[in-house]
């Protein structure tokens, strides 16, 4: 039978519902008034409020921490974002200046056809077309890939047949494939500077295989060295040339080395490995 009751302890009143509770309840009042259980306690709820306190703390990191870490994605995406979007100005004058390049091809044709002996003008009409769009297919499968594509400081391995390519050309904001167009017409100057020495020299069959040299091979992989992403020249990495260099790097703003020096050496290998043109004699001094 439940009896209340309510009892007095050294000045603390605890109402009871029951009375078989009250002797554990005065026993564990009796032990409130040791010193030494009154450190207990204090103690263990001074460590569970440290407890209480590190978790918390452990939450708000771990959710800074992860916060930060979401935040910045969200920033690289929306970097990236913003790297996609095409600049309409930059772009149009990349293209601007791709068709001016691309005139130039028009001046090298009426040039080497000008130069060359009337037997020779068509195949040097025929040759120009026919470079143009035999670069074109290979810069577009591989020669940009070798170019600007990213890899070692030597080659570049990405990009092949343009697979893979993003919106814009790194942070120019000028559209990728217009980019493309600009370097295609460099690559298309430098075999025509080849060609330009060739014509009576070769026949057309010689003309494509050095087209195929010098468009898919030679100049995309000089390209690289000077202009490509991480290219030893525009960079200096080899660590005995930037000792030498005391630090300086390349620099070819309008393709004066990579354009037209290397069709230059290209034409003047070609023309002392085949000698003159067919019918041009000279004497032994030249």
């Amino acid at each position: 039978m439940l009896n209340y009751t309510t009892e007095s302890y050294g000045g603390l009143t605890e109402s009871c519902e029951e009375k078989g509770t009250q002797p554990m309840i005065r026993t564990r009042l009796r032990r409130l008034r040791d010193k030494d259980t009154r450190k207990l306690i204090a103690v263990i709820l001074a460590g569970k409020m440290l407890g209480i306190v590190a978790l918390l703390f452990a939450v708000k990191a771990f959710g800074w921490y992860f916060g930060s870490q979401a935040s910045a994605a969200t920033l690289r995406q929306v970097a990236v974002k913003a790297d996609d979007i095409v600049n309409p100005l930059n772009t149009v004058w990349v293209l601007v200046t791709a068709f001016l390049v691309f005139f130039m091809q028009a001046g090298f044709m009426g040039l080497e056809a000008g130069f060359a002996r009337s037997r020779e003008t068509v195949n040097v009409l025929l040759e120009c077309v026919f470079d143009t769009c035999l670069c074109g297919l290979l810069y577009w499968a591989f020669g940009f890939a070798f170019q600007f594509g990213t890899g070692n400081g030597f080659i570049g391995h990405t990009y092949f047949l343009l697979h893979g390519a993003p919106q814009t050309y790194g942070t120019t904001g000028v559209a990728f494939l217009a980019f493309w167009l600009f370097q295609f017409a460099f690559a298309d100057t430098a075999s025509t500077v080849t060609s330009g020495a060739m014509v009576g020299r070769t026949a057309f069959i010689g003309d494509i295989w050095y087209s195929i040299a010098v468009s898919g091979f030679i100049y995309p992989i000089f390209g690289h060295w000077a202009w490509g992403p991480g290219g030893w020249l525009g960079n200096m990495t080899l660590h005995p040339l930037s000792t030498f260099t005391h630090g300086a790097v390349f620099r070819d703003f309008a393709g004066s080395t990579v354009v037209h020096t290397v069709g230059g050496f290209i034409a003047l290998a070609g023309a002392m490995a085949l000698g003159p043109r067919l019918g041009r004699k000279f004497k032994k001094d030249g």
